[in-house]
């Protein structure tokens, strides 16, 4: 019975394995793609543009703080989650082929455990240099929307 119960699981969790390659792949694209829209939107910061708060304060100067600080949250959330995900994407796809490559091992069979290994270490590799850019652009991106929020506050407060 235990038998029947432990070979469920390893079925169970071998399922995983493409899906979760499968988002890596998307979310190593997503990063990338997240960069070159930092990247566009920190020229434009530069030429002064590039302040989503800020232009939505001009389009709707009633915004109360907190309703831009919604805002805020919104905006790097999506790419805040995916620094989260991304890791432990990569420690799933990590440890899903080790069960195959020590079970080749304990055959003999070296090919087979290199195969499995070489799945598992280029799946954490992707998901790592994906987290880490995800999670340098969510810093940055907070830090201008705080600035942008100071920036906001100074405006009122020159208006009243």
């Amino acid at each position: 019975m235990q038998s029947l119960f432990e070979t469920s699981m390893y079925q169970l969790a071998q399922i995983f394995l493409l899906p979760t390659l499968g988002l890596i792949s998307l979310l190593f694209l997503y990063a990338f793609w997240l960069l070159g829209q930092f990247a566009t939107q920190s020229w434009r910061r530069r030429a002064g543009g590039g302040r989503p708060l800020l232009k939505h304060y001009q389009a709707a100067p009633a915004l109360s703080t907190d309703e831009l600080d919604v805002l805020a949250h919104k905006l790097i959330e999506i790419p805040r989650i995916a620094s989260r995900v991304t890791p432990m994407l990569g420690l799933v796809a990590t440890m899903i082929p080790m069960g195959p490559a020590l079970k080749s091992l304990s055959d003999g069979n070296l090919a087979s455990v290199s195969d499995n290994l070489t799945v598992a270490f280029s799946a954490v590799i992707l998901a790592l240099i994906a987290a880490s850019i995800t999670y340098w652009i969510v810093n940055v991106r907070r830090r201008w929307l705080s600035e942008e929020l100071l920036e906001i506050e100074a405006l009122r407060g020159a208006a009243a």
